[in-house]
């Protein structure tokens, strides 16, 4: 399998972590996800055609894919802020699951589908337009997330104190919008950090947990396995260990 990343930079990377494509070349692909704390919008094609358009929740556990032989995927994977830009998704239902949207869906169906930029610059003009006419997003959610992503604290309490907003104001926030706690979502955050250690065969806890115990409970339970486990990667299982190794 073929796979690219196109990562985003300035105010457009508040909400969208990274295009990415991949081509099945030779065979039918099994592998697994992890949760990572984001969602994607995810475009499979056939013969340059859209065979279908499907929108994922934030993933909590993980999940298998199959993929089939000769086909692409073209996808935008979102960070959680990002549905405020999209209209009439809720993504606190499609936590843990996934809908098919039409092909229509933010004029996709108007593309040629055989060149992953020109995808690229459609979905952020889409979203450029969306910004500029959204009146929800506020700068107290945006420094909430950018505190997340430092990567750097995973405590609701600092956290709050940090952004200036309330530990209860906060949690309403993420199951009203997100359908799950921030601690959850921490959690998951430190959980996916973690990965580039494991997958150079560095098993030591790290980033804050309290001791190897509590290492090995959290990455299993994000997982389905144990730290060694999952430094195997047997049969390229996990693609996210893949894409770390820049495979």
């Amino acid at each position: 399998m073929k796979y690219e990343e196109i990562k985003t930079d300035g105010y457009l990377s508040n909400f969208v972590k990274c295009f990415w494509t991949s081509k099945t070349l030779t065979k039918s692909f099994d592998y697994t996800i992890l949760p990572d704390g984001f969602f994607d919008l995810i475009i499979e094609i056939k013969n340059k055609k859209i065979s279908s358009v499907k929108l994922t929740g934030i993933w909590t556990v993980p999940i298998d894919i199959k993929t089939e032989i000769h086909t692409d995927f073209f996808a935008v994977r979102f960070k959680p802020l990002a549905i405020e830009l999209l209209e009439n998704i809720n993504l606190k239902s499609l936590l843990n699951s996934s809908i098919y949207l039409g092909t229509d869906f933010i004029g996709i169906d108007n593309l040629a589908f055989d060149n992953f930029k020109d995808f690229c610059k459609h979905i952020e003009n889409y979203l450029q337009n969306r910004i500029e006419q959204s009146k929800t997003i506020n700068d107290l959610k945006i420094r909430l997330f950018n505190e997340i992503y430092k990567k750097e604290v995973f405590n609701v309490r600092e956290i709050s104190e940090k952004v200036l907003w309330t530990s209860r104001q906060i949690n309403r926030y993420f199951n009203l919008t997100f359908g799950l706690s921030l601690k959850e979502y921490l959690n998951i955050i430190r959980s996916n950090q973690t990965f580039k250690d494991i997958a150079n065969k560095k098993l030591a806890p790290q980033n804050k947990y309290f001791d190897q115990s509590h290492f090995i409970k959290e990455i299993k339970r994000y997982t389905g396995v144990t730290p060694k486990e999952l430094s195997r990667n047997e049969n390229d299982r996990f693609l996210q260990l893949l894409t770390i190794n820049e495979i």
